[in-house]
């Protein structure tokens, strides 16, 4: 049994996995397995894929039809044998001690999950100077290098959601089946697994060493993508499936979803393309207003911003889009079509006065209105 199996989901990423596959073949803990899933890649991903597996024996490799990160994360995890599990994903890179440093102090406390802060990253296409952003899970010093009971720590989901920065006990992951949602095409299905791992583990840490090195400059990233609109949406019904099946996990947690997912669909509106997003406010709208009537939401884990903005859009999703969301561009372009139909009103307006005071207007007027009337007049003498 290997100490750590690292699982490589990868898909069209020649660009930058040379760089990958060398910080996880070279890292200073030797015992380890690395599963790297091809998912039906269309570029030279598994050309190199193959070239690491025939000089490395520690590499299984699986080649298969494109069929989406969450199938290809479940595959690995069917797979791995080791006693710790690692996820680095094919366009990031890690230090060479990240892996010995993570295991070490697992082990040591004997943890279900240990989790470390994090660099974000961009690369100058043309100088290659790197631009460095320190991640810190936690705002709070007091919550780093202690133990701490997940499942009994709701408010660890405030954490930054990620499931690359550290290990997680493989008997942990099988005792509690923790899988990906395999939806076809989607995205984001990190989150559902992420929120398993702290709902159901007992101990686990965070440590305020950055190692993991998440890359922000590749163009193919979900994170880029402005046409997967409700990818995070199905991500999150996923999620309350999930949660909903133990009435009492429901309830510790159920305050800690609606915050993630109102963090996760505010980002969601930043990233997809303007023609989409008026759509995609109205059904955050409705799916929280159902929340506000099923009595799910707790004002209280959310900041004063938040909570104000959840009730804005709730009770007006169209002021919600055109005050907090459409851009000065789109606004303008809105104000321009409201202005000409003004318009159009004023001048149709203008031509009834006309025409009212036409003299065939006021003769028709007098040939249909005086018949109608002597009628009415021998109706009430009758």
């Amino acid at each position: 049994m290997a100490k750590v199996s690292i699982i490589i989901p990868t898909y069209n990423v020649e660009m930058y996995l040379v760089e990958c596959m060398e910080s996880v073949v070279n890292q200073t803990l030797k015992d380890i397995e690395i599963i790297c899933i091809n998912d039906g890649s269309t570029d030279g991903s598994l050309e190199i894929l193959k070239s690491y597996a025939q000089k490395d024996d520690r590499i299984v490799l699986v080649d298969k039809e494109n069929g989406g990160y969450g199938i290809g994360m479940n595959i690995g995890l069917d797979k791995a044998t080791g006693e710790y599990i690692g996820i680095v994903e094919p366009d990031d890179f890690i230090p060479l001690n990240m892996y010995s440093d993570l295991y070490e102090k697992a082990v040591e406390n004997d943890l279900d999950f240990i989790k470390a802060d994090f660099y974000r990253f961009k690369r100058d296409s043309e100088t290659e100077d790197m631009e460095l952003v320190y991640n810190h899970l936690s705002p709070n010093k007091e919550d780093y290098n202690v133990v701490f009971n997940p499942s009994e720590t709701p408010e660890a989901i405030r954490y930054i959601m990620n499931t690359w920065s550290g290990i997680y006990k493989r008997s942990f992951i099988e005792e509690f089946h923790i899988r990906h949602n395999e939806t076809p095409g989607a995205s984001f299905q990190d989150n559902g697994f992420w929120f398993q791992t702290f709902v159901y583990a007992k101990r686990g840490m965070i440590i305020d060493t950055p190692y993991y090195m998440n890359r922000r400059d590749n163009p193919n990233s979900s994170v880029h993508n402005k046409e997967k609109v409700y990818c995070m949406n199905v991500e999150y019904d996923h999620i309350r499936e999930l949660l909903v099946r133990d009435k009492e996990v429901w309830e510790r947690f159920c305050p800690m979803y609606w915050l993630k997912k109102y963090n996760n669909y505010m980002g969601t509106i930043k990233r997809i393309g303007e023609e989409y997003k008026r759509e995609y406010v109205h059904r955050f709208s409705e799916e929280f207003k159902r929340g506000l009537e099923l009595g799910e939401l707790d004002e209280s884990v959310f900041t004063k911003i938040s909570w104000d903005n959840i009730q804005f859009i709730t009770k007006d999703p169209n002021g919600f889009y055109m005050k907090k969301v459409a851009t000065p561009v789109k606004v303008r372009r809105l104000q321009k079509k409201v202005e000409k139909l003004e318009k159009q009103n004023a001048k149709l307006k203008n031509d009834i006065k006309i025409i009212k005071g036409s003299r065939s207007y006021r003769l028709g007027w007098f040939l249909l209105t005086i018949p109608r009337k002597i009628k009415a007049i021998f109706k009430g003498n009758k």
